[in-house]
Formats: structure tokens, C-alpha cells, sequence
């Protein structure tokens, strides 16, 4: 999640994190949870691996909007973890994203860009980002081929 931090910094949005299993520390867990509207939060992005109870008990216990970010997992690479979190039942929604690094990058784009729906600052800042983000890609689109062509074998290219 190191990751979701560094894109909530890069767009100056405060943020806090904490490290609380929902397996393993429920009630710790809960207690945070209902302080979590009164303190002033907004989003809740919670990251979770193996069986990724996380987001889902975060959904279930606040009214505030929880993005799930499932982590890649050593024996199943996050397939686990995408499943548990996606396959919430109607009612207790979880915005899920996508495993590991790139969902933790999106989960921050996505929570600025809804808290731009309240905060100008915030929609102005997820626009610079997306600007920003266009000129890079559209800087140097020249495709740089190698000046030997691979070698093919009858059976595959090596």
C-alpha cells in the first residue's frame, strides 16, 4: 500500500494508515470503525490478502464508502484475494480494484475523484494528475524496434 500513499502524497491528500486484522484484531477493528465517520473520514481504501476479510467487515460496519485492494498472495498471486473481496453479497458494497500495485495506485485516483465530487481542489488535482499523465504517454510514441529481428525456431520464438 506503500504505493496508495505515495499517490495520495503526489496529490496532497490527507490520509492515515493503519494495520488492523480483521481476523485477528476484530474488536481493535471495530472500535476503529465507529470513530471513523466522527473523525472526519471520508474514504476508507483497506487492503487485504488470502482470504481478504478486510474490506468487506469495513463495509459492513461504516456508511462510508470502502475501496478493497487485494495483495497478491503467495500461493495464489491474489487470485484469492480479488475473489474474496469482489464477490461481496448485495447490500455491502466494496469498490474492488485491481490486485497488488496497480490497484493500490487506482484505489488513491479513485478516492481523490470521488472526493473531488465534494472538494474543487481535489477534482482539480485528479485533472492536473490525468493531464500530466496523458502529455507523458503522448510524448515519445516512436516505437523503438531492436536492429536484429529475433530469432525464430520452428517451434517458437526465442
Amino acid at each position: 500500500m506503500q504505493y496508495c500513499a505515495a499517490q495520495l502524497e503526489e496529490l496532497n491528500v490527507p490520509w492515515e494508515a493503519q494495520a488492523i486484522s480483521a481476523h485477528r484484531a476484530p474488536d481493535a477493528l471495530f472500535e476503529y470503525l465507529s470513530a471513523a465517520v466522527e473523525r472526519g473520514l471520508e474514504i476508507l481504501i483497506a487492503a487485504a490478502g488470502g482470504a481478504a476479510h478486510l474490506p468487506g467487515v469495513c463495509a459492513a460496519k461504516t456508511p462510508l464508502p470502502v475501496l478493497g485492494v487485494p495483495m497478491e498472495s503467495p500461493s495464489l498471486k491474489g487470485l484469492d484475494s480479488l475473489l474474496s473481496i469482489v464477490q461481496m453479497p448485495g447490500g455491502v458494497p466494496v469498490g474492488t480494484l485491481a490486485i497488488g500495485r496497480p490497484g493500490a495506485i487506482n484505489a488513491a485516483l479513485l478516492a481523490v475523484s470521488i472526493l473531488g465530487l465534494k472538494y474543487p481542489h481535489y477534482r482539480q488535482a485528479y485533472e492536473e494528475f490525468r493531464k500530466n499523465q496523458t502529455a507523458r504517454v503522448l510524448e515519445d510514441r516512436t516505437l523503438k524496434l531492436s536492429e536484429q529481428p529475433p530469432k525464430r525456431t520452428l517451434w517458437s520464438w526465442t
